[in-house]
């Protein structure tokens, strides 16, 4: 069915055409109605950084309004994004526009009068600014040449986490799964149906670090796919094998569910099948390694509580939208609050998170 724009350039070339008279012209496009309601965006003031309430910027962007300059500095955020069919925002106006839509399973109608431009706008403006955020900084959740991954930070993580009674000594992170709700889709909807959540949803997989920050973050894949097959994909033990080591050289590891197979630098409970019976001393081992572990559920659920967006399934239509990256860049931007913020993680560690230069550096 074609666009009423598409129709009104139609009406309006058989008119000039003289293939219609005005008469049949005015009939026709009373005629037709645009299937989207036009809301009265013009009544609203455009966007003025200046003239925010702080209170009401932190609410609706997450972050507090004197860092949010200099959020746009470290994300070298260009001074005007420019949609693929001409529409135009400032640098600020754009990142504000994406915090705005990630904060709250809000409609674009919800915020027009915050921005003052019609729902298309805010849409295209909030598609072009994700997929520059995605496309220049997402691999900071993929890559191990990081700064905070030096052998020096790996292993101030590694003493913190025994510090807090780990009996794993060596271990400085931990690895987990998360199975996320999406909207069922009308195809394939056997290939993203969890069984064991009874969902449709799909998966990623984070390694968590004491500091609070997501060091890795793999995916998105099928909802039907397991932990350990997306550690195969992940390529982590590979890095692992590249990176997991303190300065003296000696093997670090990080620490996962019995889902994962055990190697020297993956590490998880003992598990009856490994052992004929678990001793006293294999209880109290895998006791203290899961009330460490927990943290890494803790990121998880800062992700979704911070960026509430990416927690209304409804919302989440593959095909429609960009669910995977949406996701990757809440995760992004949860790291990026926890360089200015911290959060619960860093402070039951007692371990300072990376400033957001160093983070983004």
């Amino acid at each position: 069915m074609p666009s009423f724009q598409e129709v009104c350039d139609a009406l309006i070339i058989a008119l000039a055409d003289e293939i219609i008279s005005e008469e049949e012209f005015v009939v026709l496009f009373a005629q037709y109605k645009p299937q989207n309601p036009e809301f009265p965006y013009w009544t609203y003031d455009g966007f003025d950084f200046e003239n925010l309430d702080p209170h009401e910027c932190k609410a609706e962007f997450r972050f507090e309004k004197h860092d949010l300059p200099l959020l746009k500095q470290s994300l070298r955020i260009p001074d005007r994004f420019v949609c693929p069919q001409g529409t135009v925002c400032s640098g600020m106006e754009g990142l504000c526009i994406l915090l705005k839509r990630l904060n709250y399973p809000c409609r674009y109608l919800d915020m027009i009068h915050s921005f003052g431009r019609p729902v298309p706008e805010l849409c295209m403006i909030t598609n072009t600014v994700l997929d520059w955020v995605y496309t220049t900084h997402g691999y900071r959740l993929t890559s191990w040449n990081q700064p905070f991954l030096s052998r020096e930070c790996l292993e101030s993580y590694a003493i913190a986490i025994a510090r807090k009674g780990a009996p794993l000594r060596n271990c400085f992170g931990f690895v987990d799964g998360t199975v996320r709700q999406i909207c069922r889709p009308g195809k394939n909807q056997r290939v993203v149906y969890n069984g064991h959540k009874r969902v449709h949803a799909l998966k990623f997989q984070a390694v968590a670090l004491p500091n609070g920050i997501v060091a890795n973050l793999f995916g998105p894949v099928e909802g039907r796919r397991h932990d350990a097959g997306m550690l195969k994909d992940s390529s982590v033990l590979a890095a692992l094998q590249q990176v997991a080591y303190n300065p003296a050289g000696d093997v670090l590891c990080i620490y996962g569910d019995p889902a994962y197979p055990l190697r020297p630098q993956l590490m998880c409970p003992y598990k009856v099948g490994d052992v004929q019976v678990l001793t006293p001393q294999m209880r109290a081992f895998n006791k203290a390694m899961n009330e460490v572990r927990v943290s890494v559920e803790w990121l998880f659920g800062d992700i979704s509580n911070y960026f509430k967006f990416i927690d209304y399934k409804k919302n989440l239509k593959i095909h429609l939208s960009a669910v995977g990256k949406q996701y990757l860049v809440s995760a992004l931007m949860r790291n990026i609050l926890t360089c200015f913020y911290g959060n619960m993680t860093s402070d039951y560690f007692d371990i300072a998170p990376p400033t957001v230069d160093e983070y983004l550096s």
